[in-house]
């Protein structure tokens, strides 16, 4: 696994959806970390000190890894920059079929509309 920093892992990232949209996949995960051992966690909880918290995000395609690691400071310009990347590269996804819910409903109330005029 390649650790990355912020803009070069925006562009790999970019590349890999770049060489899956006519075939495979990019697998995108985030996860909340500090980067820090156990031991140090702790020393500094004793120390009443602030653990800074990062968030670890990791992409693979399959074949290829990459990782990176973003501060509080960094957070908001990644997020757009993400996003960006993220809805250039949703082309690629095929349209769900979706059942149409009203039509059987209405029919039903016609169906019984009509009843109950032939009744009287």
């Amino acid at each position: 696994m390649v650790h990355l920093q912020l803009d070069p892992f925006l562009n790999e990232l970019t590349s890999m959806f770049e060489r899956s949209t006519e075939k495979g996949s990019v697998w995108v995960t985030l996860k909340r970390s500090s980067l820090k051992s156990k031991l140090q966690r702790d020393k500094l909880r004793t120390a009443g000190e602030a653990i800074e918290y990062r968030c670890l995000i990791r992409a693979t395609d399959g074949k290829k890894t990459i990782s990176t690691s973003v501060g509080p400071k960094d957070h908001q310009r990644f997020q757009a920059s993400y996003a960006t990347i993220l809805k250039a590269h949703m082309t690629a996804l095929k349209k769900r079929e979706r059942k149409d819910k009203k039509k059987p409903a209405e029919a039903d109330k016609r169906e019984g509309s009509s009843k109950r005029s032939k009744k009287s």
